[in-house]
């Protein structure tokens, strides 16, 4: 179905990548300004892509660039703008910890960056949406 990433929508991935720079700075500045250990970073930069493990073991017909149906529903609900906008907002707001801030900015980069990429939410079948 979907054999590369296409250049459909460059505008709209060049604007992708220019606001994950800006929340990839703010997250730099607020790390500075708490007491955040160096873990931040790398969990919340690749816990969204742990979805991709729901998949294990299926890989049997599957096309180039499509993910197991079952990890889809994992790798979509970690990959919505919503839950680190969500957290973000309760650490601004002192619900939870100034790092999990830290950790927020770094998640909206991560799906900000995929969507720069060419890299979005799958279809059912585990195919990028167009």
């Amino acid at each position: 179905m979907n054999e590369s990433v296409s250049l459909a929508g460059t505008p709209s991935r060049v604007v992708y990548g220019l606001v994950a720079v800006v929340v990839l700075a703010a997250a730099i500045a607020v790390y500075g300004d708490v007491s955040a250990g160096w873990w931040v970073f790398p969990v919340f930069a690749l816990g969204p892509d742990i979805g991709f493990l729901a998949g294990v073991g299926q890989t049997g017909s599957l096309e180039r660039g499509q993910m197991p149906a079952r990890a889809v529903p994992f790798y979509n609900a970690l990959h919505r703008i919503w839950w680190p906008l969500a957290l973000g907002l309760l650490a601004a707001a002192g619900v939870v910890s100034p790092v999990l801030l830290v950790g927020a900015l770094v998640w909206g980069f991560h799906i900000l960056f995929d969507r720069a990429l060419g890299y979005g939410l799958r279809t059912r079948d585990g195919f990028q949406r167009s």
